[in-house]
């Protein structure tokens, strides 16, 4: 029988790779925990991205509203909440631990400051954490990235439980260690950086997959189409990088153990829900795309893992259409809290209990400027721009966004100017400062993509998106389903003249 947790631990792991699971048919790297741990929970086969990339992924799953149609990356508006707020409030205990760099820079306000408590491992990928590098290490090729801070921080780690992933995992085990039974109810948060760039761990990790590769490993993969066709890539380094990815995988897998073996040894595992989910997952040579560049969200990208374990309920499989704003609607009902924000996901709870075969009939997923992407249980429909990657527009009381530490943040992201107006927030009487682009403006980086057309995919037929069937009698169909689910979104009109809807 199905219960009422009386905790809820979520864990999302950057850039986890659905294919590369041994519960999802994965083969290629080892995920013996992960796999352990499927076999106990139930398996969402159909679950999806939303909003893209990593923060407006964690604003889908903290505050539960969809924002890639009108804003690029930012923080939690001021006139909405996080989910941690009414937590607060009906006294569940709530803890952030992570290494997640984004979450502490410009455009990462405010998601952290309504949990009771947060801890931040520093030194990943971006953190500004140390001034000089330690000089005993020799670094690794940036693939085009310049310095990064991470060459300043990477020496300082002296052994595998010096890495930000490993002391993440040590953090979160400590906390269920330190507070299991001394709170009714409680809300741990852990989010991990790892599998993220840069795909860097010591022996025997690093080796575990290319043994024979000689020099410093390939760390940081390019941001591109086309990598190994353009020589940017050689196979032997390609081959070298996916393994990297491995190598990180399966210490990140090895240390999440430490986790859930804090959940069982403590006695809470009965009472308590765990949600393993991710952002998103990473090209790694697959139609040689590398990283997350500007082309269509295809599968390995956007279709996600998502393994839930709930009281009461007997491990299997769902397919049922899920996406990221899903999960914060099904905490929403665990804890038994509301949002004053219009909010766009559906509570998985009816499907984990058998209650309901599915919550939703379509799901929308992006990144802001570039493809809209519409997935049914049948079709996965892009639709980019008509003609121009015009008209351009955000919408946002808290003008920020990603800091790129290569790309001056007034051309990320220019400021508003006397051309913005006020507006009201899609779905809701909040007033909201409206700025469109013209020809010429610096735009957000995300929207500086070259497009390839619409695309329309068989989900059923065509797993692997090999034949692109837009342009056939199924298009017209779903561009009115498209316009239909922005219209009930009440998206921007600057999306559906962009897109020539």
């Amino acid at each position: 029988m199905a219960a009422t947790p009386k905790n809820v631990i979520v864990i999302l792991l950057d850039s986890l790779n659905r294919h590369m699971l041994g519960a999802y048919g994965g083969t290629e790297f080892e995920t013996p925990v992960l796999d352990a741990f499927a076999k106990t929970a139930v398996r969402f086969d159909n679950h999806y991205t939303g909003s893209l990339p990593c923060m407006p992924a964690r604003h889908d799953i903290l505050c539960g509203a969809l924002d890639f149609l009108w804003r690029p990356w930012g923080s939690v508006e001021i006139w909405e909440d996080a989910i941690t707020y009414e937590l607060r409030k009906t006294g569940v205990v709530s803890q952030l631990i992570s290494d997640h760099p984004h979450l502490f820079e410009t455009g990462g306000e405010n998601y952290h400051g309504d949990f009771n408590a947060w801890a931040y491992e520093r030194g990943h990928e971006g953190d500004a954490w140390k001034t000089r590098p330690d000089p005993s290490w020799a670094g690794a090729p940036g693939m085009g990235r310049g310095h990064m801070p991470y060459d300043d921080s990477r020496g300082w780690f002296q052994g595998e439980a010096d890495f930000p992933g490993p002391r993440t995992m040590s953090a979160a085990a400590r906390w269920i260690d330190d507070n299991a039974g001394h709170h009714d109810r409680f809300f741990l948060f852990v989010d991990e950086f790892d599998p993220h760039e840069p795909f860097d761990t010591p022996e025997p990790w690093a080796s575990k997959y290319d043994p024979d590769w000689e020099g410093p490993h390939l760390i940081w993969p390019p941001y591109m189409k086309g990598a190994i066709e353009k020589g940017v890539l050689t196979e032997r380094q390609a081959r070298q990088l996916r393994a990297q990815y491995g190598g990180k995988l399966s210490m990140i897998d090895h240390w999440l153990g430490k986790v859930l073996d804090a959940v069982d040894r403590n006695g809470i595992a009965d009472d308590t829900a765990i949600i393993i989910c991710t952002d998103h997952g990473h090209y790694l040579g697959e139609k040689d795309i590398w990283g997350k560049p500007g082309v269509p969200i295809y599968a390995t990208l956007g279709h996600i893992p998502l393994l839930i374990r709930w009281p009461g309920v007997e491990p299997g499989a769902r397919s049922a259409l899920t996406t990221s704003v899903d999960i914060f609607a099904t905490l929403c009902e665990a804890f038994g809290v509301t949002v004053r924000q219009r909010t766009h996901g559906k509570s998985l709870i009816p499907v984990l209990t058998g209650e309901a075969d599915k919550v939703r009939d379509w799901l929308l997923t992006g990144v802001w400027g570039r493809e809209v992407q519409l997935v049914t249980d049948r079709w996965k429909y892009v639709r980019g721009p008509a003609g121009a990657n015009a008209p351009l527009s955000m919408m946002s009381n808290r003008w920020s966004t990603m800091p790129t530490h290569v790309v001056d943040k007034h051309v990320a992201m220019p400021l508003p100017d006397d051309r913005a107006f006020l507006d009201r927030m899609p779905g809701s009487k909040i007033p909201v400062l409206h700025q469109p682009f013209a020809d010429g403006d610096h735009v957000p980086f995300w929207a500086l993509t070259r497009f390839s057309g619409a695309h329309l995919y068989d989900r059923l037929e065509d797993p692997d998106e090999t034949t692109n069937l837009a342009g056939g009698p199924q298009e017209a169909e779903m561009a009115a389903l498209l316009a239909q689910a922005l219209a009930e979104l009440e998206a921007p009109k600057s999306q559906f003249q962009r897109l020539g809807l």
